[in-house]
Order: C-alpha cells, then structure tokens, then sequence
C-alpha cells in the first residue's frame, strides 16, 4: 500500500490505511514545527530560570490541551469531508467577520515577527555580513518562493529534516546542561510557585506551549496529506499525538535547560527572541563557541519552521475561507486534498500579504494601536477555536458516530476556560488610554 505522498488522491495513494501506521505520519510533524517557535522556547527557558523544575507539569498539561484542540479540528474534517471554515461559516456570519479581521491583521504582524525571529540567528552567526533587517527580507522571501513552487509533499519533508535539527539540538542541550531528574519527576506534581500571580504565570505556560492558529490548520494539512475521510481517523489521531509528543520534547528540553543553566546560577534573560541570543552567549561562556553555533542553528530551524508553516497552512486557511466568501457553496476536504487551494489566487494573495507588507514593519517598527489589537485578536482566537469546536461537534453537523464524548467535551471545556481566562487578561493588561 502507497503512502500518501502528494495532494492527488488518485488510484493506490487514496486507499485507507487497515491500521495506523509510523510511516504515514507527516501533518502532525508539520503543526508541531509551525507551532514551536522561539517564543515558545523563551517562555519555557524564563520558565524554568524563574522556578527551576517546578512548572514542568504545566508544560506537560498545555500538550495535553492542545492534543484536545488539533484532533477536534482533525476529526471534524475527516468526519464531515468539509472544512473548517465551511464548518465556522454554518454558525453565522460572526464567524466570517471575525476571521476576516483577523487573518489580515494577525497576518500583517506576523509576517514581521517571524521574518525577524529567523533573521537573529543568521545574524549571530554571519555578524558581518548585513544588517537584522534585511536578514528578516531575505527569510521572508525564501520562504514565499519555497511555499510558491512546492506542493504539501515536498513541504512536509522540508519541515520533517528542520524538526529533525530541532530535535537533536534541544535534546542535546537537555543532556549537556546534566539535568537533576529527581526534582525533574518531582516537578511532575501539580504544585504552584510561592509568589504573586502564580496561577496566571501556571496558565500562561500552560496555553503558550506551541500553536495558536495552526491548530486549525492542522485539519487542512490532514486534507493536503490525502486524508479526506473517516478511514484515516486512527492515522490521524496517531499523528496528533506524535505531534504532541514532539512538541512537549521541544519545551521539556528547554526547560531542563532554564532550570540547570539559569536557574541554579541565578541568571535572567530577556523575553522575546533577543531572549535566545543571550543564551547562546550563556552557552558560549559556559560549553564553548561550537554549542553556541550549533544552538543558533536550531534557533532558526525553530523561527524558520514556524515561517514557512505559517505561510502554507494560513494559506490554504485563506483560500478556503474567499471560496467559501464568493459563494462556492460547500466547501469539501477533497478540494484540499487536490492541491487545487495551492495553486488558487487567495492562497498566493495571502502569501504575498505575510512578505510583502510586514516588510515596512521590519525598517520602521510596529505601529502602537496596530500591535495592541494584534495582541487581543490573537488571544481570542484560540477560544475563539474551542468553543466552536465544542459546538461543531456536538450537533447535528457532525455525524453521530464521530460527535465528542465526555473526555473531548471535557478536554475542550478546559481548553475554552483556560484560553478565554488568558485573553481577557491580555485584553485587560493592554494600555487602552493610550490607545484612544
């Protein structure tokens, strides 16, 4: 039996799978690449900087949640052979409103974010050779003329070799900083640090453990694999976990990492990317250029994987949700799987719109109100995503062998509470008089 290597489902590459299988496994390491980005490694390294092995629980748990969330996504697609967004779309038109909004604004800040999280390793590594800037150009282009000409198939095995770099720099360093496993194991106990706002510290690294949007993107790189039914719904489900599983490797590492290197020595870093530059400094001082060096080249594995997984999946998002937007009627997983959203107009508009434009943001900085609504639409979303998940699928929508059971309902009710608890703190953390 063919894998399913290529977005044409035709002949022996769209016969189901008897049962799942490792060799079939491909989206879930794509969600978990785009998901892990050097924020997310910062968070974790101030994590355990600030309280050694304490919150590893909490890390543990934000995999489990968001397990939750990418296999709802996952089986709503493969159970109804549509959408997600045709799904969101049949609860109103709020839902479109809101996407719209979103996917322009999130778009236009990301594309600057991630262009300039890719371009500050290369620039610590080749100091000499341009500025941050156009460092950050050169990412973004790359990465539009890669997602331009490659179809899913090739796409996947890029970010499968840039996971295997992710994989085998941050075990490394896991192994290298002589990690205490005893307060590890211990810190496996739900146990909360002594201090002010430690509940939403716990939840803040609970919900930052890897993806945002692309956990909705998850369900179309299901689709683009050739999985347009309930026969790959084992498969699936396996690659979820893998994705997971991956993704709490990545986070457990590097707080291993903030624990022993920072942690014990009483070290701060700064958050954001800039974070990741002074650890490899840390790492220079403490191992020797050569860590430091092999650091930074899964820095941007970590920063690129992110941009090229943002460019493919929020793509296809795009494309789906104009078709959807133009009247085409229902919109099926089979058209995903066709490679036809590839190739679409939206897709590459939307391409175009993640290079092109933050490319001003890179040379003059990031408007004040601009960021300010980026940071609130962005922590709505994953409720946003919850709760219409838990409404998907449990109506009539979803076929009735395929609906939640108590533990989705239970797991997404967590998930929804959790994530609506952290936006409505990050809408009430926003500086608003000096918005208006």
């Amino acid at each position: 039996m063919a894998d399913t290597t290529d977005n044409t489902v035709t002949g022996e590459a769209s016969s189901v799978p008897r049962k799942s299988s490792w060799r079939y496994i491909g989206p879930g390491i794509v969600v978990a690449a785009t998901g892990v980005g050097a924020g997310d490694l910062v968070a974790t390294l101030i994590a355990g900087s600030n309280f050694g092995y304490t919150l590893l629980w909490a890390a543990v748990i934000g995999c489990l949640v968001k397990i939750s969330l990418a296999e709802a996504a996952g089986r709503w697609h493969l159970s109804t052979g549509r959408t997600l967004f045709d799904g969101w779309a049949s609860l109103g038109r709020w839902t479109t409103w809101f996407f719209a909004v979103y996917v322009v604004i999130w778009g236009f800040v990301y594309g600057a974010a991630a262009m300039s999280s890719s371009a500050l390793p290369l620039q610590a590594l080749f100091p000499d050779v341009m500025d941050l800037e156009w460092w950050g150009v050169a990412c973004g282009l790359v990465g539009l003329v890669f997602v331009w000409f490659n179809k899913y198939a090739v796409f996947e095995k890029v970010m499968t070799v840039l996971v295997g770099v992710m994989f085998v720099v941050t075990v490394y360093l896991a192994i290298r900083v002589t990690p205490n496993l005893a307060d590890a194991f211990a810190g496996l106990l739900p146990v909360l640090p002594d201090e002010k706002d430690s509940i939403l510290n716990t939840l803040g690294l609970i919900g930052g453990v890897g993806g945002t949007i692309t956990l909705a993107a998850y369900g179309y790189w299901v689709n683009a694999k050739g999985w347009t039914d309930t026969g790959w719904m084992k498969v699936m489900r396996l690659d979820n976990r893998v994705a997971y599983i991956t993704t709490g490797i990545f986070v457990v590492a590097m707080l291993f990492v903030g624990a022993e290197l920072l942690h014990s020595a009483n070290v701060a870093i700064a958050s954001g990317d800039k974070g990741l530059i002074q650890l490899s400094d840390i790492l220079a001082d403490e191992y020797g250029s050569a860590t430091a060096k092999f650091f930074l080249i899964g820095f941007f594995a970590t920063s690129f994987t992110s941009l090229i997984g943002v460019w493919h999946g929020v793509s296809l998002m795009f494309a789906d949700f104009v078709a959807r937007f133009r009247g085409q009627g229902e919109q099926k997983g089979a058209e995903v799987a066709s490679g036809a959203r590839e190739r679409s107009w939206p897709f590459r508009v939307y391409l175009l719109w993640l290079t092109f434009p933050p490319i001003v943001l890179l040379f003059q900085g990031q408007p004040f109100r601009l960021i300010i609504l980026y940071g609130v639409l962005g922590a709505a979303f994953l409720p946003f995503l919850a709760g219409t998940l838990i409404w998907l699928l449990n109506s009539a929508r979803t076929p009735r062998e395929w609906r939640n059971g108590p533990v989705s309902n239970g797991m997404l009710v967590i998930a929804g509470l959790l994530f609506l608890i952290l936006c409505v703190k990050q809408i009430w953390d926003q500086p608003w008089s000096e918005f208006f």
